[in-house]
């Protein structure tokens, strides 16, 4: 696959991930906004606003400001950024959220197949160019962003799904790729150990330890990995994605288990 052919594989997953959402949010009852969801000070009224905010910022509206007060669920300045479509729609009606999703989202893909990006190296538009994106990277968190998300929804609400889209094949694949780290960096694994993660319905992910300490995926067949962790797409996702409602117990750890429980335990590898 050709770089322009992986930028609209991710244009296209991204595009399929919001309208999902949208049927999402459009099935909702008023009470359903209020309830509260996996992510530590928001309801689902502050992720679809979240989501508003930043499908704007891609899609042309003026940059938003607010001032952000101290909070425990905001560690970083990542997440002072990301309260403020938050806290712009507090007030704002369900429909009112869910029409600037549809609106700005339109205008952002129509952008993109009239002038389909090319180069994934390219500064990314806007404000995410300014904080060091790239176009690629951009292009390849938005529909792991969006779909994460509905899934966030969907729990707090009673409604399970979604699990066999595009954008769930996207996201699982996305957050495998960050084991290595998990191995090296956050489990300790010593020089020369191996990790096999089997996530139903993807292909085996193999990582090594090298010399130097680094964590690195392995092309070839692991025969004889250290330890393998095999678990289901939507466990491994709610693991990966540091989500509450996660369960460590639904992975099968073969092997060394003290250092694949350290591998399950350290698993959270979003922002």
């Amino acid at each position: 696959m050709t770089s322009t052919e992986q930028l609209k594989t991710y244009v296209d997953t991204w595009w399929s991930s919001v309208q999902d959402l949208l049927a999402l949010l459009d099935d909702l009852s008023e009470t359903d906004w209020d309830l509260a969801t996996d992510l530590p000070g928001w309801d689902v009224r502050a992720i679809a606003s979240h989501v508003a905010h930043l499908e704007g910022l891609t899609g042309g509206a003026p940059r938003e400001e607010a001032e952000v007060p101290e909070s425990a669920h905001i560690t970083s300045p990542m997440g002072q950024f990301t309260e403020i479509g938050v806290l712009t729609r507090r007030d704002a009606a369900p429909a009112s959220i869910i029409e600037e999703i549809r609106r700005y989202s339109a205008v952002r893909h129509d952008e993109l197949l009239a002038s389909p990006p090319e180069d994934p190296a390219a500064p990314a538009p806007g404000v995410f160019g300014a904080i060091g994106w790239s176009t690629g990277k951009l292009l390849r968190n938005r529909p792991l962003d969006v779909w994460m998300h509905e899934q966030d929804i969907r729990r707090a609400t009673g409604r399970p799904g979604s699990l066999d889209t595009a954008g769930a094949l996207h996201t699982a694949d996305y957050l495998l790729e960050g084991v290595g780290f998990v191995l090296a960096k956050k489990a300790g694994g010593e020089p020369g150990s191996t990790v096999v993660v089997e996530v139903e319905g993807h292909a085996p992910y193999a990582f090594s330890v090298t010399k130097d300490g680094k964590g690195v995926p392995v092309a070839d067949p692991v025969s004889t990995p250290t330890v393998t962790l095999s678990a289901d797409r939507e466990t491994y996702v709610l693991l990966a994605g540091g989500r509450a409602s996660a369960d460590p117990s639904k992975v099968t750890i073969t092997g060394d288990t003290t250092l694949g429980t350290k591998i399950v335990e350290n698993l959270n590898i979003t922002p």
